[in-house]
């Protein structure tokens, strides 16, 4: 009896630190009170009455905060920021991370908290205050603009910068979603952006008609040109012709063509042929 009530104890004061995790043994009381700075692999393990054992996933966690109650936590999780001008923007945003195994037991001595502690508490807000940091360079019309996709790579690097010393391997920082802006700014901003597409439209369509216009001038030209240069050669063929006529050959040339027959009526017009001569 004795043998099965120590098996029992023995059995149920064990723990299990599961694959993909690393757990860390917390000694409660004593001089030796504190973290073992010895990570524990995967495997089960005897913890005592005066021990805690803590668990850390090692692969990728991915975490969105939201302001849905459907998507991440069923609280309002979206981080509230400012542009430069003072405009107040919301938006909802995720982050990709790992925790490096070597590193469980310095993170446990930095946070003393777990994983979700960590994700929701420490994080988030490094995540917010970068984001706080980077936004208040932009205006209101680059972040929801042409900067947007910068601002957040700006905000992944520094996150990055203040958690890689840590053992926190940030992966990924990225937008869930549109950002929320006042209704009347995204409507002043997509006017704009509208004014400026029509007034580039207009810009090509004037470009278009100047090139139109010189094409039709450059062929008019061509064919003028042509048109002259046909008109000098036919005159410089005549010219030749009539310096090439004279009384002798045009004379020979009725006579050529004459076939024998003379008119049967003529006035007092000069002859066709000139007998006498």
């Amino acid at each position: 009896m004795l043998l099965m009530v120590v098996s029992t104890l023995l059995l149920t004061a064990c723990s299990d630190v599961p694959s993909g995790y690393v757990g860390i043994k917390v000694y409660m009381l004593g001089g030796e009170k504190g973290v073992d700075t010895e990570e524990l692999g995967t495997g089960r393990y005897w913890i005592g009455f005066n021990e805690q054992l803590y668990t850390f996933p090692t692969f990728t966690q991915t975490h969105a905060w939201t302001k849905s109650a459907t998507e991440g936590s069923p609280t309002d999780e979206s981080i509230d920021f400012q542009s430069k001008n003072g405009m107040n923007i919301n938006t909802d945003i995720g982050i990709s991370y790992n925790i490096r195994p070597d590193k469980v037991s310095l993170i446990f001595q930095t946070y003393r908290k777990g994983i979700d502690e960590i994700t929701h508490i420490y994080l988030r807000n490094m995540v917010r205050d970068a984001l706080v940091s980077q936004a208040s360079k932009l205006t209101d019309e680059e972040i929801y603009g042409e900067k947007k996709e910068a601002l957040i790579k700006a905000v992944e690097q520094e996150v990055i910068n203040e958690t890689k010393d840590l053992g926190i391997n940030v992966q990924k920082v990225y937008l869930v979603g549109a950002m929320r802006l006042p209704s009347n700014v995204i409507e002043a901003i997509n006017a704009k952006v509208g004014a400026i597409q029509v007034a580039a439209q207009k810009q090509n369509e004037i470009v278009s008609a100047e090139a139109e216009a010189k094409k039709k001038v450059a062929m008019a030209e061509g064919e003028a040109e042509s048109i002259l240069t046909v008109a000098r050669a036919q005159a410089e063929a005549n010219k030749l012709i009539s310096s090439s006529l004279t009384d002798p050959l045009v004379a020979y040339r009725k006579i050529e063509k004459w076939d024998g027959k003379l008119p049967t009526f003529t006035g007092n017009a000069t002859p066709m042929i000139n007998i006498t001569q």
